[in-house]
């Protein structure tokens, strides 16, 4: 879901569909972590997620995705909540309770074939629903772009996560480091459409993919869009 966002946004980008200039005063601090963070990837994360994209069956890949997707359902639910949608809600809380049950802990995506749709919300975007601006621009060391009205989300997030309340720390550093190292696996997928200042251009990508998601999908009515998204939902 997230990355199909991310995809979408990217390629608007491309054409020039989006033009709202991103705030972002710490513009020198920031590109002084993207590198760091850029060095970070180089050396490790980026040749992690080549291995194992490269070395993981598809089937496998496709499980580990669905479980670290139905580790989300419950943030899904809550914000949901917050953000006044109960239908939805109980629809993101379903398809957690039955992946979970059915689903061998959500390595099999069964909520869709009961026709449960897949959401993707978190505590950033019931704050833009509540009215909070999204604030500057930040670059985070590990973790990436965020503006100061998604730095508050990642606590709330990280707390309905299933491994925040693991006792195993290991099985916890392990489950987030393979979420990580899968979720880098995708993004070599679109790595080719950035182009010119990457900074730049990563941090259009970010805004306008969290306009996107606080949206519950793009507003602009216009054909290109519903291609692309048809494409990417194919």
């Amino acid at each position: 879901m997230k990355f199909n966002s991310i995809l979408i946004t990217l390629t608007f980008i491309c054409f020039n569909i989006f033009s709202d200039e991103v705030s972002d005063p710490f513009e020198n601090l920031n590109r002084n972590i993207y590198e760091f963070n850029e060095q970070v990837d180089q050396i490790f994360l980026k040749p992690t997620a080549t291995l194992y994209s490269n070395i993981t069956p598809r089937f496998l890949k496709k499980g580990i995705s669905n479980f670290f997707d139905n580790l989300n359902e419950i943030d899904n639910s809550f914000n949901q909540l917050l953000q006044g949608k109960p239908l939805q809600s109980i629809n993101d809380l379903s398809r957690f309770i039955i992946n979970t049950s059915l689903g061998f802990g959500g390595l099999i995506d069964v909520a869709s074939e009961f026709g449960l749709v897949e959401h993707d919300e978190d505590f950033g975007q019931t704050l833009a629903v509540w009215g909070f601006g999204e604030g500057p621009y930040l670059m985070l060391p590990f973790l990436g772009p965020s503006n100061g009205r998604d730095i508050f989300s990642r606590p709330v997030t990280s707390f309905f996560e299933g491994t925040f309340h693991m006792d195993n720390a290991n099985v916890t550093i392990s489950l987030t480091a393979l979420d990580a190292i899968e979720t880098r696996e995708k993004l070599l997928q679109i790595e080719s459409l950035i182009s010119g200042d990457e900074y730049a251009f990563i941090k259009d990508s970010y805004s306008q993919s969290r306009t996107y998601e606080i949206n519950d999908g793009l507003v602009l009515e216009d054909s290109f869009v519903d291609e692309m998204d048809d494409f990417l939902i194919d």
